[in-house]
């Protein structure tokens, strides 16, 4: 290891000593935020692991939902198509069976 010239030296000094910027700082909060909203429930106790649990199940039938329609709008096959209908109605009900 050879000995830090004075510019390395002043890289290192600055980047350590820095505040991280304020993008970050930012996304950070909005994480946070986003976190404690979504993990607190109107009478400010904390959600129970069922409600957890149907929180995310509702989460992910809602993005298989968004994904299966992007496939329809792209398709250009008619059975595909069908067979994407109906497991957007499978979706469909089964959001209807979780809310």
């Amino acid at each position: 290891m050879g000995l830090l010239t004075a510019t390395d030296l002043n890289s290192t000094l600055y980047n350590g000593v820095m505040a991280r910027g304020w993008d970050s700082k930012s996304v950070e909060a909005q994480i946070e935020d986003n976190k404690s909203a979504s993990m607190s429930r109107v009478d400010g106790q904390a959600p129970s692991p069922d409600e957890i649990q149907r929180k995310i199940k509702k989460n992910t039938l809602l993005l298989s939902r968004k994904r299966i329609l992007q496939e329809i709008e792209s398709s250009s096959n008619p059975r595909y198509s069908e067979l994407l209908r109906r497991s957007l109605a499978d979706l469909d009900v089964q959001l209807q069976s979780n809310s």
